[in-house]
């Protein structure tokens, strides 16, 4: 089963270039991350074409999450418990999107972003990642599952092009890497890491100063797994190619393949 994440930067600006990859790649089951979009405006009809179910969670022109499946979409649940309220909004913002898929419990996220080190939005951040690392832990028990999406955290200095040019900014402060490490600690693998270790294995490219043509990128996109699923991932892959040209996001898929259990039985249309 190839499994994929993807922050898309806007599924209504991005749908046919996600549409010409997902027929391209083979892709089972893609998370999706900054939407942007109502859940009226969602493109539905485009993934059904191709034989997916979707689910989408999503209020406004920010943030906002989906799943889309061909090996079944079962027990759909926005949001997690205890999940923290930014500003003086009416409840959580869409960040989070559960779904069980070919036997994975497939979780899209899309982390807050701490805009800066004093930025009352880190704070929020970091409470955020707080309560998640609270709920996941009590999923793992619960059966296979994998927490996937934008991160918005480096956790390791070879995980963005210039520490020093970070130094003072937001995605690798160490409070940004504990909260990353705790997830981690929880029980969690990082399944694509193993698979494409060293530096420069960046997911994110700025659109700014020509950051994907000079190679200044970040890895911040992340697909974390229970040990049960971890041990069946046999490939990954980050495809850059999706990077380039008109009309690409500021981030790249990336894939991995995990192995089926025999044991589950995959429904699909």
């Amino acid at each position: 089963m190839r499994i994929a994440t993807w922050n898309v930067n806007s599924i209504r600006s991005r749908i046919e270039r996600v549409v010409a990859w997902l027929e391209r790649t083979d892709v089972d089951v893609l998370a999706i991350q900054e939407t942007k979009t109502r859940e009226d405006q969602f493109p539905f009809f485009r993934f059904e074409e191709l034989g997916y179910e979707v689910a989408h969670h999503g209020y406004n022109q920010w943030n906002g999450v989906a799943i889309a499946s061909r090996v079944g979409l079962a027990d759909v649940r926005a949001g997690f418990d205890g999940a923290p309220i930014w500003g003086e909004a009416d409840g959580p913002e869409a960040r989070h999107l559960a779904a069980t898929c070919g036997g994975i419990r497939i979780n899209s996220l899309y982390v807050p972003n701490g805009r800066h080190l004093l930025d009352p939005h880190m704070d929020y951040k970091i409470e955020w990642l707080r309560r998640l690392r609270d709920e996941t832990a009590d999923w793992l028990t619960a059966g296979p599952t994998m927490l996937m999406g934008d991160w918005n955290i480096a956790p390791r200095d070879e995980d963005v092009w210039s520490m020093e040019f970070y130094e003072d900014k937001s995605h690798v402060s160490p409070r940004e890497r504990a909260a990353f490490q705790a997830i981690l600690d929880a029980g969690y693998v990082d399944v694509v890491r193993p698979l494409l270790p060293g530096p420069k294995v960046y997911t994110y490219w700025d659109y700014q100063q020509l950051r994907f043509q000079k190679g200044r990128g970040m890895r911040i996109d992340f697909l974390l797994a229970s040990p049960d699923v971890a041990s069946r991932v046999t490939a990954a892959m980050i495809d850059r190619e999706e990077r380039k040209g008109k009309g690409a996001s500021d981030h790249a898929p990336v894939v991995v393949e995990v192995a089926m259990d025999a044991s589950v039985e995959v429904t699909s249309e």
